[in-house]
């Protein structure tokens, strides 16, 4: 039987036989096939109930039964709250050392957005506006693509694999009409919306919030964390937890739960703000930039902080004959970066912050070469900006090939403006002409060159004018 009592949760009560009939069906679907298992685990109440559930059940196997692998995977976006990468972090590293002793059949991994990918090469470098409701642009880039590299991978390897999720259907209406449209008849698995190789079992599908919470205050963890830490932690920021998220249909953060710090889909981000009252100060200059973005889609802010040509180069109008904005302008991007390094200095002079990186030398790297390859910053500012910020240097490379730099730039502009051409339309053709130096095959620099010169290149005050015109 297994080592659980009976709890009355004001919601139902999670019986002993309840619960045993829970690891026996975890036990059948196991060893029903020899496909791996992919345990999406973000830290939280429902991952953490999800995995424990699947440990108990398999630890009652024997041996030479426990044979097929199941992977703990945790997806980090490398902008989560520090206070949660670091409970994150420290649970994987428990979670493998006791499979290890316990002879089970666990491997913890930690999965990261490619450099292309991550928020601030995107939000910095190419000036994708922050987040919110219409565009998320964040959910695919930072963690569905990640976790389904891994799990494609796997099943690539495997033939197929079962991704096992901490949903339950008690979380919402929302939540539990999308769990029955993938539901497989006579299965206790479900379809995988996107991966065609890949099934979902859900442990605890039909477990309330309070049965959750019971079942974790009552059994305890077998890779040894400190269950009761974990409600300490949601009481301190009076908040829910982010899932794994595998596809569009898995609830993503956005309702000021546990995860990025960035999170600009809700207004206020209650749990940051808990965090700190709680004694979590030296998290305050991360809500201030994170309230600094999120101001910046107010209505009277877009059209200071966002250009008025979409990042294709046109011009796009609203219903309403208003201009529909497009990327950040660079001077704001380089504003963020600032802010940015300042708020990592920042916190690293406290305890608890003084291993904390909020961005990468690689994505400094990164930013820089958008930057100077796609945004027309001839003045090369990311160095500047660094060296402002941090006092330091990085080991910036040097470009053998000949730069134009801010006095290169000032001229141009003298002789455009003199002409009546746009000095930022011939910086990016001379741009497009200097990536392609050195290519043994050039047979494409004049279709970049073409869409170079059909970008509407009007400015802002040209456009409306036109506008007011027609």
């Amino acid at each position: 039987m297994a080592d659980f009592s009976v709890v009355d949760t004001g919601s139902g009560t999670l019986t002993p036989e309840r619960l045993e009939e829970l690891y026996e069906r975890t036990r059948r679907i196991y060893l029903s096939n020899s496909f791996p298992w992919v345990v999406g685990f973000s830290g939280g109440k429902d991952s953490s109930a999800t995995l424990q559930v699947v440990w108990k059940a398999l630890a009652a196997l024997p041996p030479k039964q426990r044979t097929k692998p199941v992977y703990v995977l945790t997806s980090d976006t490398l902008v989560e709250t520090p206070v949660i990468v670091d409970y994150i972090d420290k649970t994987l590293a428990r979670i493998n050392e006791a499979a290890k002793q316990q002879g089970m059949p666990f491997e913890a991994h930690k999965v990261v957005p490619q450099l292309e990918d991550t928020f601030w090469v995107n939000l910095i470098g190419k000036g994708y506006p922050a987040p919110y409701n219409r565009f998320r642009w964040c959910t695919d880039r930072l963690k569905i693509k990640p976790a389904n590299k891994f799990i494609l991978k796997t099943a690539a390897k495997y033939g197929e694999v079962i991704v096992v999720l901490g949903i339950r259907k008690a979380e919402s209406m929302t939540r539990a009409q999308s769990m029955s449209l993938t539901e497989i008849k006579g299965s206790d698995l479900r379809r995988h919306t996107t991966l065609p190789n890949a099934s979902v079992y859900a442990p605890i599908e039909d477990l309330t919030t309070d049965e959750v919470w019971s079942y974790l205050l009552t059994v305890p963890s077998p890779w040894g964390n400190q269950n009761r830490d974990l409600l300490a932690m949601y009481r301190n920021a009076h908040q829910g937890e982010c899932p794994l998220v595998v596809d569009t249909t898995t609830p993503s953060c956005g309702n000021s739960r546990f995860g990025c710090w960035v999170c600009t889909v809700v207004e206020r981000d209650h749990s940051m703000e808990a965090l700190i009252d709680n004694g979590e100060e030296w998290l305050e200059p991360l809500l201030e930039l994170r309230d600094l973005l999120q101001s910046t889609q107010e209505p009277e802010a877009k059209a200071k902080v966002r250009d008025h040509k979409r990042r294709g180069g046109m011009v796009s109008f609203k219903a309403d004959g208003g201009i529909a904005r497009g990327p950040y302008r660079l001077d704001f991007c380089r504003e963020v970066l600032q802010r940015l390094l300042e708020a990592q200095e920042a916190i690293a002079k406290d305890p608890e912050g003084q291993d904390v990186e909020l961005i990468s030398p690689a994505e400094l790297h990164y930013i820089r070469k958008i930057w100077r390859n796609e945004r027309g910053d001839w003045a090369d500012t990311v160095p500047n900006i660094y060296r402002a910020a941090t006092g330091r240097d990085l080991n910036w490379p040097v470009d053998d090939a000949p730069r134009f730099d801010q006095d290169d730039r000032a001229l141009l502009e003298e002789i455009c403006d003199r002409e009546g051409i746009s000095a930022s339309m011939v910086a990016k053709l001379i741009d497009t002409e200097k990536q392609n130096q050195g290519l043994a095959r050039r047979a494409g620099i004049f279709d970049q060159l073409e869409r170079v010169l059909t970008e509407n290149w009007q400015s802002e005050s040209e456009v409306l004018a036109e506008i007011a015109e027609s």
